[in-house]
C-alpha cells in the first residue's frame, strides 16, 4: 500500500515515520508540503514536529500549505487520513478533526511514555491489538485537546474517541489522546506509535496501530 509521509518545514518526525512504515510492509514515500496532488496515495500521514517553526499556534501555518488543499480532497475521498502530535494539530488547524490543542495544563515540554486506554478496539487504527491497554510515547508541548461540551456529546456517541489516557499528563478534556472524525478515515493522536515499532527500543506497541491500518487498506482493495 502506497504511503505518503507529508514533510513540512520543521517537521522531525517524519523519516521516523517513514521507517516505521516501511519496516510494517507499507510503500513510502517522503512528500513535500509543495505537492498539490496525493491521488496516487493509499494513505496520508502527517509526521509530528514544529512545522514552520510553531510561531503562532502549533500547525496554524502548516493549514495554509499547498498540500493541505490535497489532504482535505483525500479526506472527502475517504483515504485515511493520520496525524500524529503536529501533525494532529494540523488537522484540527485545517478543520477536518474537531476541537484544538492548547498548551499542556502544566506548561512546559513532555517527553515519555504513557499508558493509553483503547477505547475503541474496532477501527481502522485499531483492529490489531489484543490488548486493550498499551504504553506509547508522547513528546509535545501543547497537547491538551479541547472540545465543547456538545461536540464531545456527539464524538462520544459516535465512538470517535479512540484512545485515552490512563493518566492524563496534559489536561485534555475526558483524557483524550486519539481521535477519527465522524466517518472514521481521518485520524489523530498526540502520542507517538512510531516510536514504538521496533525491539532495539524496548517497546513495539505502535506495531499493531500500522498493522490496523495496513489490514484495513488490504480489506478495502479486497472488496473492489
Amino acid at each position: 500500500m502506497k504511503a505518503a509521509v507529508i514533510t513540512f518545514p520543521g517537521s522531525n518526525c517524519d523519516l521516523d515515520l517513514f521507517h516505521a512504515l516501511a519496516d510494517l510492509n507499507f510503500e513510502p514515500t517522503v512528500v513535500s508540503a509543495q505537492t498539490t496532488d496525493l491521488s496516487n496515495y493509499d494513505a496520508i500521514f502527517l509526521p509530528g514536529g514544529f512545522s514552520y517553526g510553531d510561531y503562532l499556534r502549533s500547525g496554524a501555518i502548516a493549514r495554509f500549505a499547498p498540500v493541505m488543499a490535497a489532504v482535505s480532497q483525500a479526506a472527502a475521498d475517504g483515504k485515511i487520513v493520520v496525524g500524529i502530535c503536529n501533525g494532529f494539530q494540523i488537522l484540527t488547524e485545517a478543520g477536518l478533526l474537531p476541537g484544538q490543542l492548547f498548551g499542556n495544563a502544566q506548561p512546559g515540554f513532555i517527553c515519555d511514555e504513557v499508558d493509553l486506554l483503547i477505547d475503541n478496539p474496532e477501527t481502522a487504527y485499531t483492529n490489531a491489538y489484543n490488548d486493550s491497554r498499551i504504553k506509547i510515547p508522547i513528546a509535545h508541548g501543547e497537547g491538551n485537546y479541547y472540545v465543547d461540551s456538545a461536540t464531545l456529546a456527539q464524538m462520544e456517541a459516535n465512538h470517535q474517541i479512540i484512545f485515552r489516557y490512563a493518566d492524563n499528563p496534559n489536561g485534555s478534556v475526558a483524557d483524550i489522546a486519539g481521535i477519527t472524525n465522524l466517518a472514521g478515515n481521518v485520524f489523530g493522536m498526540m502520542p507517538h506509535p512510531e516510536r514504538a515499532v521496533d525491539a532495539i527500543t524496548g517497546n513495539t506497541a505502535g506495531q499493531p496501530f500500522f498493522k490496523s491500518i495496513l489490514q484495513t487498506l488490504s480489506m478495502a482493495v479486497g472488496r473492489k
